[in-house]
């Protein structure tokens, strides 16, 4: 898979999966009603090569006020989403979303995979969605994380399906991460031993 980093964005061409389909549906959504986005986790590993399943794509989104939340809504509604956690879309923006717990949608009939959306929570929350990448896949836009925190936050969560994650966007990306920034995303979340065992001994 080659990469084309061409101002401050990353553009590549390869066959689109079903996921890919979706999540581009989906973003698009977001992208027609002017609603900032990021995905972060496990989906972007696999845009960038890996191999693996995944039940959810997770994204935060800005604060939005609750009129703008139900013309998404209504959008989903109409490209054929649903809301798992409540039909009633007042329960979903006041006691999921404003209480920031994530809002979960899927195709109808669906259970999986579905988009687990969310309004940031914490600083690194925020530095997400501020800090984000522009991605070009087969001509069509994607925001995704920022790599350098993206990886130190996958060796934070300490699964193995999440080093191996942050194994291999290190691998892909590794000629053109901000080595300073990565290790200051590492040091700040407290994963240096980690680092040093997925991917320094291994890199």
């Amino acid at each position: 898979m080659e990469l084309a980093f061409e101002n401050g964005r990353i553009v590549f061409d390869r066959e689109l999966s079903n996921l890919d389909r979706l999540v581009l549906r989906f973003v698009k959504i977001l992208d027609r009603l002017g609603i900032d986005y990021v995905i972060i986790s496990g989906y972007i590993a696999i845009l960038f090569g890996r191999s693996r399943n995944t039940e959810d794509v997770d994204l935060f989104v800005e604060e939005m006020p609750f009129g703008k939340f139900e013309l998404f809504w209504k959008e989903l509604e109409l490209e054929g989403f649903e809301c798992l956690n409540t039909p009633d879309i007042e329960e979903a923006y006041n006691h999921y979303l404003k209480e920031k717990i994530a809002v979960r949608f899927a195709e109808k009939g669906f259970i999986q995979p579905n988009f687990e959306v969310k309004f940031p929570k914490t600083r690194y929350n925020e530095y997400s969605l501020k800090n984000k990448i522009e991605v070009i896949l087969k001509g069509e836009k994607l925001k995704t994380s920022e790599m350098e925190l993206q990886i130190a936050f996958k060796l934070s969560l300490g699964s193995d399906k999440d080093f191996e994650d942050a194994r291999h966007l290190y691998k892909v990306f590794k000629e053109h991460l901000d080595k300073s920034l990565l290790e200051k995303q590492i040091h700040a979340l407290k994963v240096e031993k980690q680092a040093e065992m997925v991917l320094w001994k291994k890199g």
